[in-house]
């Protein structure tokens, strides 16, 4: 447990000290919370202004839930005698909670080594970091994001759950602005700097793809000589990242070793995927070689599609910069499961329908990787396969473009059924109908009840569905509720918090 007390987090943050709160008032950084719903007995609420919502209007229900003190930009009375809350009042919220995130960090490496892995990407993030968490657990103690929590808030709250024998600290870094993931790097000084690749995800905030590049590779320059940069070969934009890292570099890759070693310059590390091939389950397998050695370690992964190759890699090759053995680092992959959800999250219904749930990210990238997935799962036929897909959010001018074009992929991998949900979305159906598409095998609806009603009545034994859309779209909730037998669907669905929890939306 680490712990400060109010006039300690006052002096780190420029804080002043409301009238009403004790200096010695001690709170436990992981109780740290930034929605009144999670405080607790000993816990600090972090009180912020959001676009839709203030957290200053929660603070009452936080201190009533057992908070002994808020973070906050401004005093709030409470009460009509303008008796003020007990609070530690900053300019920012949010960066404060990053500087007291940088001292936890300070005081666990001045007690104990601890390696601080950063991965970051357009797609893929989350699934890595489950997987070398896996790795990783059973070698000491491990730390990593709960769900996706990898922006200003998330990794503050990601750090605050380490301890003085914390051993391995795992950060999700997201980005949707220049800057962004500098800022995170100087925060918890990153170790090893996973890159997975550069997508289209958020290319309307960042203007291009090369603009998402130099943002992402924020991460490959904010290492220290001592550290090393882990980037994925096979995607150019990420290669190329090698020649703004002063660290050492270890490229994993599932290219052709020979076109592999032509395209190095030598001196770098490599970790190497051959034969990489999916079985009649979907899962991808390969042989996986480690940088120095020859010798071939059999992946078998329990993952969902062929695009988690990249993931696999990137989990072997940050273990094995750890000093993990590959025998370890092997037998973890191989009985990894999907561990968060929304993430080609499969369902075997009673009745025989499949349902896989990939409605947590999207972007063109992915809707195409897992509309593959869904095609060779089908088996030329065998099942009748459904695409139930919703929005991609963030793609700027493009968004129409993309979407159409989705819509024709889906209609050249064969797709059985392709049902559209969202007004966003509707360009997938027009696309899908211009590539081909007739009668009622692409069909769109303006919201998931619509599509759900369709679903209800016409899946039969042996079909897969595959939902997927941005989360804001919401589809994985469609998901959730297919993917229970008939006539036991729930009649409402709620809400399961899967990123960053506060009380601004």
């Amino acid at each position: 447990m680490i712990e400060f007390s109010a006039a300690h987090i006052a002096a780190l943050t420029n804080g002043t000290l409301s009238a009403t709160l004790d200096p010695n008032t001690s709170v436990d950084v992981a109780k740290i919370v930034t929605d009144s719903r999670d405080a607790v007995p000993g816990s600090m609420y972090v009180a912020k202004a959001g676009e839709n919502s203030d957290g200053h209007d929660f603070i009452g229900a936080a201190l009533a839930a057992g908070a002994v003190a808020v973070l906050a930009e401004r005093q709030v009375a409470s009460d009509d005698a303008g008796t003020p809350f007990p609070a530690v009042i900053v300019a920012d919220a949010v960066l404060a909670m990053g500087v007291l995130a940088a001292e936890v960090l300070r005081r666990i490496r001045a007690h104990s080594p601890v390696s601080v892995i950063g991965i970051t990407g357009s797609a893929g993030k989350t699934t890595t970091k489950d997987l070398l968490s896996g790795i990783l657990s059973p070698q000491g103690e491990t730390v990593a994001p709960v769900g996706s929590y990898n922006g200003e808030v998330g990794v503050p709250l990601t750090v605050f759950r380490a301890v003085e024998s914390t051993r391995y600290l795992i950060i999700e870094m997201g980005a949707t602005k220049m800057g962004q993931i500098s800022y995170l790097s100087s925060m918890v000084r990153p170790d090893l700097g996973v890159v997975l690749c550069v997508g289209s995800a958020h290319a309307g905030e960042f203007g291009s793809i090369d603009n998402i590049a130099v943002a992402k590779g924020e991460l490959v320059e904010s290492l220290a000589p001592a550290g090393r940069a882990l980037l994925n070969f096979d995607d150019q934009r990420v290669r190329a990242m090698a020649q703004r890292s002063t660290a050492p570099i270890t490229f994993f890759s599932s290219a052709d070793a020979a076109v592999a070693e032509e395209t190095t310059e030598g001196g770098q590390d490599f970790l190497q995927a051959r034969n990489v091939q999916t079985n009649a389950d979907g899962q991808p397998e390969f042989d996986l070689i480690f940088p120095g050695s020859t010798q071939p370690w059999q992946v078998r992964s329990k993952l969902l599609g062929l695009h988690h190759v990249t993931n696999l890699l990137a989990a072997a090759s940050a273990a094995h910069a750890l000093g993990i053995g590959p025998a370890d680092i092997v037998s973890s992959l191989n009985v990894q499961k999907a561990a968060s959800r929304y993430r080609m999250e499969r369902t075997d219904r009673s009745d025989g329908v499949s349902i896989i749930n990939d409605a947590y990210n999207a972007n063109p990238e992915s809707m195409r990787a897992a509309l593959r997935t869904l095609a060779e799962l089908g088996g030329s036929g065998a099942r009748r396969t459904w695409a139930v897909l919703g929005e991609m959010l963030e793609l700027g001018n493009d968004s129409v473009l993309e979407h159409d074009a989705v819509g024709r992929v889906a209609v050249r991998l064969n797709i059985s059924r392709l049902l559209v949900v969202g007004t966003g979305a509707r360009a997938m159906h027009v696309g899908a109908v211009m590539e081909g598409s007739w009668g009622n095998e692409s069909m769109f609806f303006d919201d998931a009840d619509a599509a759900y009603q369709v679903l209800e009545a016409e899946l039969e034994p042996g079909d897969i569905v595959l939902v997927k859309s941005s989360n804001g779209s919401g589809l994985r909730f469609l998901g959730d509720r297919i993917a229970l037998p008939s006539g036991n669907g729930p009649t409402e669905i709620s809400d399961i918090t899967t990123g960053e929890r506060t009380d601004q939306p």
